[in-house]
């Protein structure tokens, strides 16, 4: 079982970026030209590394290696996207790793690709690239290939030696389940279960009981094995239910039109644990949206976007405003599900203005945002 914030010491302490191993500060699969790029470094370590992983670790400096993190990036689905714009896709997964001196909700984010074997390549047009064309690594760079396409490996000995010294013990296991329930959790009831005498998994969050069913807030999940974190958020609220073979959570989003709040399930996951030391992880979206007249909606579109308006020209908010900008994110994400699909770049557009203006209400604008972002990749 492989540690992964050993096996991101390990990248970042040995090797440059190279044939099997990129680095970013971040990325933005949001945008087009972010989703292309990306895409294009996935195709390229696919084709460079047809027999062995390959990685992309996401919040360093380029220059100096320093891990400043990123945001938890809760994206089960990426592989919808891969799929989606890929001829002989990999396999990829997308995991949140804790680093102890990073701001609550910074991590690490660490892209793990798998070739199966075969030459990746796009299936279709996006950004400057064109469907067809393939790419390979040329030391740290993604280069087009035109001709002479080749699948070779020249890494697998490397990356199975960094693998190794990744590998998890008793030691690291026990210091990361303390570390979470002593250190970095002192303020939120936060417990542990042990599953097939292997996995470890440790939850926190405030804890309150409506009725027979007990919701957590602020809630934070990991699998300690792997110091991967598998859900984070300041502002939802989730259940969470298990037995002898399964973890499972399932995530509510609050909303409603001024004091007519109510939750709505969103998303349920299972964590299923086999006898022969492996996990799987299986989402279902299975959120329905609340639907409102659309005179009533254009009404409040319209006052978001005034307030938006005032803030970028700093025009003084009036109370009645400043109410209305505390809804402001779960407003437009009404507006959304019910076919304002403008509403998600209005935000998108939002973010680095209310990131100054208002601390809160950029928080909440990125909670629904990427409510959004499940709802597109389902």
């Amino acid at each position: 079982m492989i540690n992964k914030r050993l096996l991101v010491k390990n990248l970042l302490a040995h090797n440059d970026e190279n044939s099997f191993y990129d680095k970013k500060r971040f990325i933005d699969i949001g945008q087009r030209e972010g989703k292309a790029k990306f895409l294009k470094h996935v195709c390229a370590l696919a084709n460079s590394n047809p027999q062995n992983n390959s990685f992309i670790v996401i919040g360093v400096e380029d220059v100096d290696n320093e891990i400043v993190g990123v945001d938890f990036f809760d994206d089960s689905k990426i592989q919808n996207l891969v799929n989606a714009y890929l001829d002989n896709p990999p396999r990829i997964t997308y995991e949140n790793i804790p680093f102890p001196h990073l701001p609550m909700g910074k991590v690490v984010g660490l892209v793990t690709i798998r070739s199966n074997g075969k030459v990746c390549s796009l299936r279709k047009n996006i950004w400057k690239y064109y469907g067809g064309s393939v790419f390979f690594r040329d030391g740290s760079i993604s280069m087009p290939k035109a001709y002479g396409i080749e699948l070779t490996d020249v890494n697998a000995d490397v990356v199975a030696t960094i693998e190794k010294h990744a590998k998890n013990n008793i030691e690291l296991t026990l210091d990361g389940v303390i570390d979470f329930l002593n250190e970095r959790h002192k303020d939120l009831t936060s417990n542990y279960k042990v599953f097939k005498e292997q996995f470890v998994v440790c939850w926190a969050g405030h804890q309150k009981k409506v009725k027979d069913e007990t919701y957590y807030s602020r809630v934070d999940i990991e699998l300690i094995n792997e110091q991967v974190k598998l859900f984070f958020s300041e502002f939802d609220e989730i259940t969470i239910t298990y037995d002898e073979n399964s973890f499972t959570t399932i995530e509510y989003v609050q909303l409603g039109l001024s004091s007519q709040q109510k939750y709505y399930p969103l998303e349920k996951v299972v964590i299923t644990f086999s006898d022969n030391g492996t996990y799987t992880i299986q989402s279902d979206l299975i959120f329905e949206p609340p639907l409102y007249d659309k005179k009533t909606l254009h009404h409040i579109y319209n006052t978001n976007v005034a307030i938006l308006k005032k803030i970028e020209k700093k025009v003084p908010l009036t109370p009645n405003e400043e109410k209305d900008l505390d809804l402001l994110s779960d407003t437009f994400l009404i507006c959304y599900v019910n076919g304002f699909e403008e509403a998600k770049d209005i935000m998108e557009d939002a973010k680095p203005v209310m990131k100054k203006y208002d601390l809160p209400v950029y928080q909440s604008i990125k909670e629904s945002l990427r409510i959004i972002r499940k709802m597109k990749y389902n």
